[in-house]
């Protein structure tokens, strides 16, 4: 292991400054680890991992242009040289921002080989690397993953590609995926569907193919078991790109998934928030819908952008979306028993520096911290709680407490409406003030994050 080699030079490591008037330099004005907010430190809140693939595997490419990242690796040619490179860089990286966790695809780590045989041997000797570094830093995995949507194989899908010898190769490479999940520890495991879908419903039997998804799914755990890798099980829906439709559309789509086959006594959902977005839904509802069916089990901080149409992978920077997203993880007491908020992001294109790397991960973890802070204050004045119960109110009481106990059915409920004049109906209703509820919340942000 490289202990020599700086790879991010004039970089210090990153400390909380407190909020000030404007940014200086590299430094949290939100995120302070230690303090302790809604009765725990803000580090055991947001648990920030760093994702091994946009930081630095990603080369800023997109559908028009080539890459233009500039990294401080790039020197190296052979393929596991740059490999075994990237792992002295990340933990250098880890070290200085001040995180805890990282996640990674296996194919994040190491070249693939002619064969399945010699990719694991390319990958266990980055492995070997990277737990050698764990003895030594304490740095922890909150996820790992399989890559199977990248290589031409999977161009049909993986465990739902029409093809025998695909799943079967799935099977073989999620087989060691899960064993170096166990010896890295990770906390997490993530399925991600990226080609779990269907171009043509024409030549599509798709009840099929997610009946072999369920089947993979549970193959995936009965095999945890079997060698006491412990790690809770995720799946993270995403309702499209590259496929035209993806089996895991949605939160509510993968839990119907999920109790259709079995999965929900072992499997949670990590959320992302562009995925959330390219479904047609704010992150905050995905968390809501997770929650509330007491399946949320990590998420992946980022943000789209309304004026494009796919998923671009931003750092997250809204405060409003972050303390939307934080408001749910308060109300649920924690994100989730292992969960954590892996930073599934990258640089604009035209942010090629080293250093923008950091200023990213500075500002996503910042907007979280913003957003736990936001989030506290309301919870803990009672505000959301008050608006919610006074525009429940009415089921506290006469008709609402019948059919809340059950008492009530349609031949009572008649004879309590059948003869109410419109004018009571009407007197019922009252306005919800959505346009205050929203200028109180810009307040609880703009007056938490000024002190």
């Amino acid at each position: 292991m490289d202990t020599k080699t700086s790879y991010w030079k004039g970089i210090d490591k990153i400390q909380y400054v407190g909020h000030q008037d404007k940014k200086s330099g590299l430094g949290f004005q939100y995120y302070n680890p230690e303090e302790v907010i809604g009765g725990k430190k803000m580090k055991d809140w947001l648990r920030f991992a760093v994702a091994y693939w946009h930081t630095f595997d990603q080369r800023l490419v997109d559908p028009f242009g080539d890459g233009t990242a500039q990294r401080p690796y790039d020197k190296y040619t052979d393929p596991m040289d740059l490999a075994l490179a990237k792992v002295d860089a990340a933990f250098e990286f880890y070290d200085k921002l001040g995180v805890d966790y990282l996640c990674f695809h296996d194919r994040d780590l190491a070249p693939e080989g002619d064969t399945l045989r010699e990719t694991n041997k390319n990958l266990d000797k980055v492995v070997d690397k990277i737990v050698e570094y764990q003895k030594t830093s304490g740095m922890k995995v909150l996820w790992n993953t399989s890559n199977m949507f990248t290589n031409p194989r999977f161009v049909e899908g993986a465990a739902t590609s029409p093809y025998a010898d695909i799943f079967a190769y799935c099977a073989a490479q999620l087989k060691h995926s899960l064993e170096i999940g166990k010896r890295v520890g990770s906390e997490n495991y993530v399925f991600w569907g990226g080609r779990e879908g269907y171009e043509s419903l024409w030549n599509t039997n798709m009840k099929e193919e997610q009946e072999h998804a369920a089947k993979f799914f549970h193959m995936a755990k009965d095999y945890a078991n079997e060698i006491g890798f412990d790690a809770q099980m995720l799946l993270e829906p995403k309702p499209k790109e590259p496929t035209t439709h993806q089996y895991d559309f949605d939160a509510a789509t993968t839990i119907a998934f999920m109790k259709e086959y079995g999965l929900d006594k072992d499997f949670k959902l990590n959320l992302e928030g562009n995925h959330a977005n390219l479904a047609g839904h704010t992150y905050q509802h995905e968390i809501r819908t997770a929650r509330e069916a007491g399946l949320l089990g990590s998420l992946d901080a980022n943000q789209g952008d309304k004026l494009i149409g796919w998923d671009i992978d931003e750092y997250p920077s809204n405060l409003y979306e972050t303390t939307a997203a934080m408001y749910e993880v308060v109300e649920n007491g924690s994100i989730g028993p292992r969960g954590g908020l892996n930073f599934d992001a990258k640089p604009r294109r035209s942010s090629f520096a080293p250093e923008d790397l950091f200023y990213g991960h500075i500002v996503g973890m910042d907007s979280f911290a913003a957003g736990l802070r936001v989030a506290v204050a309301m919870k803990e004045d009672g505000f959301l709680d008050k608006l919610k119960k006074d525009r429940y109110s009415s089921y506290e009481s006469g008709i609402g407490a019948d059919i809340e106990s059950g008492k009530a059915d349609f031949k009572s409920l008649e004879k309590y409406a059948i003869d109410k004049p419109q004018s009571e109906l009407i007197a019922a209703t009252h306005s919800d003030h959505l346009e205050e509820v929203k200028d109180t919340i810009n307040h609880y942000i703009i007056d938490t994050l000024s002190k």
